[in-house]
């Protein structure tokens, strides 16, 4: 073990926890007249949208959101203090950040692939959600095969022009901006081919945007289709083929394997809490369910692992308590995707029957927010990858177990 003192023990860092505890007291706001979405993949209107915006602005404003960025690029240059500020609002149960693809991919990868132009000019408005962007990755037959990307952009006469179609985009329909990948060099081979570009899609010609409606009836996801847009070459992240390189970057924020300097989201510890009043609510054999040993068994359960995944998030700031850099952030995003999967599917299971209607239903038990929590947890697990795609990852850049093929 370390000789070095405790993150926590650093003034700067409890000043800064204090300063963060005492703002969320202050100004945390009330639920508004309307429902709010469980997760940015849920945002279903402009006024959800205008209010979450308004939300990050103002954490951005009371430096909770950007500390670790350099203030030349919006941010606040407090180094390493942008994960107290994440796990302040978690533990205080505040409003999401809308931004997520902004804060978790675009963000960070502007800053570690950009040029100083790129970063003054893209970097504020991530943070503050002024712009609002959105990540075009997968495609129809691209999707943990990102290596067959087929969006093709063409360099002509000095501009860019993008053809293709990408899906399962979070955010589209609001977003500014997106983070694309397009194959540049058709006859490299596939991982070499690819460039990242920052493409503008609100009211851009030849962009189409349209929604897709889920297993829970909402329209987080979004397909978009490009047709012959056109983008200027100061557009291009980094240089002409090294797509796959800087797409990484955005896999590693993404999957929580690197600190996101801008900022993101936490589980939050209020789903355990509703879990446990809604078991003391409902009734299983005629008794509270929360008297049942089998249901007191589940649920003790999710507490250990959420626990157990809060410990590691907190060895994994301590460099000599890790053995592989990557090991607990990677594990960490398969643990916790699928923790929330089954809290609520044990939330389903609780309501019987009821489990089973949807929020449109006036009869649905805490306005169907089981089964719809549910059916969107399969967006996480697949999202950033699968589960089984993490887990290879994890056994063979951490166990360096041989390749699968």
């Amino acid at each position: 073990m370390s000789d070095a003192p405790s993150p926590d023990d650093d003034p700067e860092r409890r000043a800064f926890a204090a300063h963060c505890a005492s703002w969320l007291a202050a100004h945390t706001p009330e639920p508004p007249p309307f429902a709010l979405p469980a997760t940015p993949l849920e945002v279903q209107t402009e006024q959800q949208l205008e209010w979450l915006r308004a939300w990050q602005r103002a954490c951005w404003q009371a430096e909770l959101v950007g500390c670790d960025v350099p203030r030349e690029y919006g941010g606040h240059g407090r180094r390493g203090l942008q994960a107290t500020a994440t796990r302040a609002l978690a533990a205080r149960g505040a409003p999401f950040l809308v931004n997520l693809v902004a804060l978790q991919m675009a963000c960070p990868t502007i800053l570690a692939h950009g040029s100083d132009a790129q970063k003054r000019r893209f970097v504020p408005g991530c943070l503050s959600a002024d712009e609002i962007w959105c990540q075009g990755f997968s495609e129809p037959n691209a999707g943990s095969d990102l290596a067959n990307v087929q969006a093709r952009a063409t360099l002509r006469d000095g501009v860019w022009r993008v053809d293709g179609h990408k899906v399962w985009t979070t955010l589209a329909r609001f977003a500014d901006w997106m983070i694309l990948l397009a194959r540049t060099e058709p006859d490299a081979q596939k991982h070499a081919g690819l460039t990242y570009f920052l493409c503008p899609i609100k009211g851009q010609r030849g962009v189409t945007v349209r929604p897709l409606v889920k297993l829970t009836g909402e329209l987080g996801f979004n397909e978009v289709l490009f047709d012959d847009v056109e983008l200027a070459d100061e557009l291009r992240l980094d240089e002409r083929g090294r797509g796959w390189q800087v797409a990484m970057t955005t896999l590693l924020h993404e999957r929580g394997a690197a600190d996101s300097a801008g900022g993101g989201l936490a589980v939050p510890a209020a789903q355990l809490d509703a879990l446990v009043a809604l078991a003391r609510r409902v009734e299983r054999g005629g008794r509270p369910a929360i008297e049942d040993p089998w249901v007191r068994d589940r649920i003790v359960s999710l507490m250990i692992t959420a626990r157990g995944l809060a410990a590691n998030a907190e060895r994994a700031r301590e460099p000599a308590l890790c053995d592989h850099p990557l090991r607990l952030p990677l594990q960490a995003k398969v643990l916790t995707t699928e923790w929330a999967q089954a809290l609520a599917h044990l939330g389903m299971e609780l309501q019987g029957a009821a489990g089973a209607l949807s929020a449109a239903d006036p009869s649905a038990g805490d306005g169907g927010a089981w089964p719809r929590a549910y059916l969107g947890s399969y967006g996480m697990t697949i999202a950033a990858g699968t589960s089984e795609i993490q887990r290879n990852i994890l056994a063979e850049r951490v166990l360096e177990l041989p390749r699968h093929r």
